[in-house]
C-alpha cells in the first residue's frame, strides 16, 4: 500500500491588500489561509474557470450590445422627433408682420425659459417619450 502524498510546501509573497482580504475571507469562512489559498490556485488552474470567464466576459459584451442598442433607437428618435417638429412648425407657421415679430422676439427669452422648464419637469417626472414608443413598430405604418 502506497502512502499518500505528503503536500509540498511554498512560500509565497503577497500584497498587503491581497493579504487582508485573504485573512478576513478566511476568517469569515473559518478555514486555514493555505486551504484557501490552495482552492484559489485550483480554480484559476482548472480548464473550467477559462470558460467561466469566457461566458461571463460574453454575458457582459450582451448586455453591453443591448444598452448600445437602446443608445441607438433613444438617439434615432430624438432625431426624428425634432426634424418632424421643425418641418411641422415651418410649415405650418407663416412669417409675422414686422410689428408683431419685434413683440415676439421681446417674449423669446421668457417663453425659452418656460419651455426649458416644462422639459424639465417632463425628463424629471416622466414618462419618457422612448416609452410611449413601441420597440417594433412595422415598415409600413411609418410611411
Amino acid at each position: 500500500m502506497t502512502a499518500p502524498k505528503k503536500k509540498a510546501q511554498m512560500s509565497v509573497y503577497l500584497d498587503p491588500d491581497v493579504m487582508k482580504k485573504l485573512s478576513a475571507y478566511a476568517a469569515r469562512r473559518e478555514q486555514p489561509l493555505s486551504l484557501i489559498a490552495e482552492a484559489a490556485i485550483a480554480s484559476f488552474l482548472s480548464p473550467d474557470a477559462d470558460e467561466r470567464r469566457e461566458a461571463a466576459i460574453a454575458k457582459r459584451l450582451d448586455q453591453l450590445d443591448r444598452r448600445i442598442a437602446r443608445v441607438e433607437r433613444d438617439m434615432g428618435i430624438s432625431v426624428e422627433t425634432l426634424a418632424l417638429f421643425v418641418r411641422f412648425w415651418l410649415t405650418t407657421t407663416p412669417p409675422l408682420p414686422e410689428p408683431a415679430a419685434k413683440a415676439a422676439r421681446a417674449q423669446a427669452g421668457a417663453r425659452y425659459d418656460n419651455f426649458v422648464a416644462a422639459l424639465g419637469r417632463r425628463l424629471s417626472q416622466g414618462p419618457k417619450l422612448r416609452q410611449e414608443i413601441p420597440e417594433d413598430i412595422q415598415e409600413s405604418e411609418s410611411t
